[in-house]
C-alpha cells in the first residue's frame, strides 16, 4: 500500500486509522471472514512516499472463528501490528443497548475544520460537523470529557470495517479539545469492535475521554449511523503533548452551518 498524502496526517505520515483499516482489509481478504474485533499497536511511522507491506498470519482457525494477526511494515521496520478475531455465528438476537445522543442533524451543525494548514491529508477527504462541541452555546452543550462530530467520507462507495477503523481513530480529537491546555495527541493503539457496518451518509462519532494522567490520555468512541444503529465501539490510549509556543486559542464554535470551528 503506497503511503500517499490522502491517507496521511498533517505531519506527512500514515494516519493510524488507515493502517488499521489496511490490516483489517488484509485479514478479511485472507480469511474470508468479517472482523469481530481488531486492535492495532502503533510502533513507528510510515512517511509519505514509502510503501507499506502487510503480512497476515493465521494463528487459529476454528469452525466459526479465526484468530489472526497482520503486521504492517516498511522494509524491515514494523509500523503497526494488528491482532484480530474474525467470524460469524448465526443467531436470532441482534440487539444493542444505548441510544444515539440527541443532537441536531448534520445539515444544522457547524463545520469542523482542521487546525493545520495541510489541505491534502486525511482530513481533506472527510467532512465533519460539530454535533456536541466544547465551548459552544445552545442546547447541545455537554459536560467535560465528551465531544461528538458528524463525519462522512464522500469517496466511500460502501461501508466496511476498514472504513469504521478510520473513523474510530478520532479519540485524540476529543482529548485535544476537552483538555484545559492547548494539546495534541498521538495514538499508541486503536481497538475496534464491530457490530454492523451499515450504510449511512453520515456517522456520529461520540467521543468520551475517560482520563489523563502522566502525559497519557485514554478514551473511547461510539460510532452511530444516522438511523441510530450502533456500528462500532473503539478505544485508544494516546501520548498527550502541549503545543509549543502557541497561545491558547478560544474554541468557540460558530452557530451557523458551514462556518469554521
Amino acid at each position: 500500500m503506497p503511503v500517499t498524502a490522502g491517507i496521511a496526517t498533517s505531519h506527512r505520515f500514515m494516519f493510524g486509522g488507515c493502517g488499521l483499516g489496511a490490516g483489517i482489509a488484509a485479514l478479511e481478504g485472507t480469511t474470508g471472514r468479517p472482523i469481530v474485533w481488531a486492535t492495532a499497536q502503533y510502533l513507528s511511522f510510515a512517511e509519505v512516499g514509502t510503501v507499506v507491506d502487510v503480512d497476515v498470519t493465521i494463528a487459529v482457525e476454528g469452525r466459526y472463528t479465526t484468530q489472526a494477526r497482520a503486521v504492517c511494515h516498511v522494509g524491515g521496520t514494523e509500523i503497526i501490528t494488528v491482532n484480530a478475531a474474525l467470524g460469524r455465528r448465526e443467531r436470532a438476537a441482534e440487539i444493542h443497548y444505548g441510544e444515539l445522543p440527541e443532537v441536531q442533524p448534520p445539515s444544522a451543525c457547524p463545520r469542523r475544520t482542521s487546525r493545520t494548514e495541510a489541505d491534502d491529508g486525511i482530513d481533506s477527504r472527510l467532512e465533519q460537523r460539530w454535533a456536541l462541541a466544547p465551548g459552544a452555546d445552545g442546547p447541545d452543550v455537554i459536560g467535560p470529557g465528551r465531544v461528538a462530530v458528524w463525519a462522512r467520507m464522500p469517496e466511500l462507495l460502501a461501508p466496511s470495517a476498514a472504513s469504521l477503523a478510520v473513523l474510530g481513530d478520532y479519540v485524540p480529537l476529543g482529548i485535544s479539545f476537552v483538555h484545559d491546555e492547548d494539546t495534541s495527541s498521538t495514538s499508541l493503539d486503536n481497538t475496534l469492535r464491530v457490530l454492523a457496518a451499515v450504510p449511512s451518509e453520515w456517522y456520529l462519532l461520540d467521543i468520551r475521554v475517560d482520563g489523563l494522567r502522566r502525559g497519557f490520555g485514554h478514551g473511547d468512541i461510539h460510532i452511530w449511523s444516522q438511523d441510530g444503529t450502533l456500528c462500532a465501539i473503539g478505544s485508544q490510549s494516546c501520548i498527550v503533548r502541549q503545543r509549543p509556543d502557541q497561545p491558547r486559542k478560544p474554541r468557540r464554535v460558530a452557530s451557523a452551518p458551514g462556518s469554521d470551528a
